[in-house]
């Protein structure tokens, strides 16, 4: 039976406060950005609401980082400053997770995003996040992988240290309890 992919109007009102805090306190990660505009547009979007709902409750602290004046999307990142808390120990796609023999993990990123109605951070949006403060400095998250890298068995993440931004491969089986994914969502 599928979810009912909307929030009662009291978690419409409380996400909504949690947002615009959260907004208001990072104003250097969306200048020149309008916080009534992006209500007006998640209010009559529920299933985007949803799913930053599903940011927030796995503790990926979602936030504007972004408008595209072209497609007129607000872009959210989580925003937390670790690889968000609810989102760890997954390997990365289902492929990974049907070919570990014993010791599987719970789930996998990509089934988890999809099932949250996002898209994993690319490396270049990654690399965008990592401009507007230090993530992942004792963490580290899953970002999309080409497919040519993928064939192969592999997966890419991220993390940053030594005040530069890592970019790492794995086998796409493995998963770790400091390793999540972090998410981004157009509204």
């Amino acid at each position: 039976m599928e979810t009912k992919k909307e929030l009662s109007p009291e978690q419409q009102t409380e996400l909504l406060s949690i947002l615009k805090t959260r907004f208001e306190k990072n104003t250097h990660r969306h200048k020149d950005i309008d916080w009534n505009k992006i209500q007006i547009k998640l209010e009559a979007n529920p299933a985007k609401l949803w799913s930053l709902h599903q940011m927030e409750t796995t503790g990926g602290e979602p936030d504007v980082i972004a408008y595209n004046k072209t497609t007129e999307e607000y872009i959210f990142f989580d925003c937390a400053p670790e690889s968000p808390k609810g989102r760890r120990s997954l390997c990365y796609d289902r492929e990974a997770l049907d070919s570990r023999k014993e010791f599987k993990p719970e789930s996998n990123v990509i089934d988890v995003a999809n099932n949250m109605g996002i898209e994993l951070l690319t490396e270049e949006q990654y690399r965008q996040l990592q401009q507007l403060g230090n993530f992942d400095t004792k963490t580290s998250s899953w970002i999309k992988t080409p497919d040519r890298i993928r064939k192969l068995g592999g997966a890419l993440f991220a993390d940053f240290r030594y005040d530069t931004i890592f970019i790492y491969h794995n086998g796409a089986s493995s998963y770790y309890a400091v390793r999540g994914f972090r998410g981004a969502l157009k509204v």
